[in-house]
């Protein structure tokens, strides 16, 4: 991709202080890319619906998986590739996707990545062997690195600032939350009711959408100045960044295998070498000082443990409903939705309040909510209901969760150059991704034990032990969350204005 665009390319982005405007300029909130009248409302709302895409896939085939194995004939390995191939893909290139955003343009590459993502999920879709299923669903991955930096990037110079700021933020953050629930009902729905290929083409009309509504709707920016790509950067972050998710991958058979162990130990090296890399070239693919904030830092961890929360945990959930309980493909992704709504709800609520009170008491209070929820979940049984054992916990989680992802992405972006916004978006999604692979592993990884070390004698041994390890699984995550919070109040401090910026702070306009 070349490094600077045509001369024709909308002028690039830059932070400009409130005294610097010219006399009557108009507000710098409004010469934002698309951040005039109810234009930058439209923008939120195709932004938004592809967060959601970008979400939900990474788990609306879970549920369809059987289907899909039973008439391609995929052996358990390529089942299991079937979702790895995307969550490698997209977690190992998110980076690279972000810094594309800031230098070649971001609705070139959100247009792009939409256009890639149809395409990937079309084909998908066709698959007629394992082979061809996997393939295409890196694809889709591949594009995903692409769109999902792209979209936040635009969200944070569309609303540099302000109560715009905090709604457009809790509005995406919120989607983001609810994702992978809406992925699981979907997937529930169309594997039921359709066939296990549509929840990969139900993202083809969605893509059509977002294209032609970003096209007309969405102006350019970029970063400014002469712009170069960090190869060497890339290389060895792709590398890094693959090596761990896939090492997490493996993790979940063995933790001392010597492949596992092999693959975890490099991306360790690869991610040391890489920070090294990046403090010595002049223009890096993710500049240090994009990490170097206490309050950045501690969203980006607690980024990346409510991905635990969202990919890993919420697996088990599922299992459970679908297992245990004995409910179909739709109604266990229905049974999860008690959770959305409570989100969905209360973001709106916590974000007029957010103003007042600020993230920090959010983003401490949250975490312990929503660890309080899984350890009432962990107390789940055999013959228990789902009425009793499992809905209060999921309105209690959707409360938690909206606490947090409420103010969490404005919080992680907030302070970034618009120079930076791609890499910083990028830095957000990969903590997620990466998180949800730890999660993931970990949880599976003591699930097992439990499970192994159960003594099953009958079918109704065989539930008991399934439960147990659910519970042990869901009490990993509580603490995972405790943890999350103690870093919430030690890394995020300083004044509510200055965590999330207001009035003319933070200005943002074409130059």
């Amino acid at each position: 991709m070349p490094a600077s665009p045509p001369s024709t390319t909308a002028p690039s982005a830059q932070v400009v202080p409130p005294s610097a405007e010219p006399h009557g300029s108009a507000s710098a909130e409004h010469d934002a890319p698309g951040a005039s009248g109810p234009r930058r409302w439209w923008i939120l709302l195709i932004l938004a619906l592809t967060q959601l895409l970008v979400v939900l896939d990474g788990t609306i085939v879970n549920i369809a998986l059987p289907q899909a194995q039973l008439e391609l004939g995929l052996t358990d390995t390529q089942r299991q590739w079937v979702v790895t191939a995307y969550a490698l893909a997209f977690g190992a290139l998110l980076l690279l996707g972000g810094r594309i955003a800031d230098y070649w343009g971001r609705k070139r590459t959100y247009l792009l990545g939409m256009v890639g993502f149809g395409v990937a999920s079309l084909l998908a879709g066709l698959a007629r062997n394992g082979t061809e299923l996997v393939a295409m669903r890196g694809l889709q991955g591949v594009f995903a690195a692409l769109l999902a930096p792209a979209a936040l990037a635009l969200l944070t110079v569309s609303f540099p600032r302000g109560k715009d700021r905090n709604t457009a933020f809790a509005v995406f953050g919120s989607v983001a939350g609810v994702g992978a629930a809406v992925g699981l009902v979907l997937g529930g729905a169309l594997t039921e009711f359709a066939d296990w290929r549509w929840c990969l083409w139900v993202n083809v009309p969605v893509v059509v959408v977002a294209l032609v509504a970003g096209a007309l709707l969405i102006v350019e920016s970029k970063a400014e100045g002469d712009n170069k790509y960090d190869v060497l950067g890339t290389v060895v972050v792709v590398l890094g960044l693959g090596s761990l998710v896939y090492g997490f991958t493996l993790a979940e058979h063995s933790w001392v295998a010597p492949e596992t162990i092999g693959c975890l130990a490099a991306g360790v090296v690869l991610i040391a070498l890489f920070v090294w890399i990046e403090s010595r070239v002049a223009q890096p693919l993710l500049p240090l000082r994009v990490l170097t904030s206490k309050v950045r830092a501690g969203a980006f961890l607690l980024q990346a443990i409510f991905g635990a929360l969202m990919i890993g945990a919420l697996l088990y959930l599922a299992l459970h409903l679908q297992i245990v309980l004995g409910l179909s493909p739709l109604h266990a992704g229905l049974g999860t939705l008690p959770m959305t709504i409570m989100t969905l709800v209360l973001a709106p609520v916590i974000t007029q309040f957010l103003p007042r009170f600020g993230p920090r008491p959010l983003m401490i209070g949250g975490p312990l909510v929503a660890a309080a929820a899984l350890l009432y979940l962990s107390r789940i049984t055999v013959g228990g209901s789902y009425a009793v054992e499992v809905l209060p916990a999921l309105i209690v989680l959707g409360v938690g969760m909206a606490m947090v992802l409420v103010p969490l992405q404005n919080v992680a972006l907030s302070g970034v150059e618009p120079h930076d916004a791609g890499a910083a978006s990028a830095t957000v999604n990969a903590s997620m991704q990466i998180g949800g692979s730890i999660g993931l592993s970990v949880f599976t990884t003591i699930y097992a034990g439990v499970v192994a070390g159960a003594v099953v004698t009958d079918e109704a041994s065989q539930l008991a032990a399934f439960v147990d390890g659910y519970s042990a699984a869901f009490v990993a995550t509580a603490v995972t969350l405790v943890v999350g919070a103690v870093v919430a109040a030690v890394l995020i401090r300083g004044p509510k204005e200055q965590l999330l910026p207001q009035g003319d702070q933070v200005a943002v306009h074409l130059g």
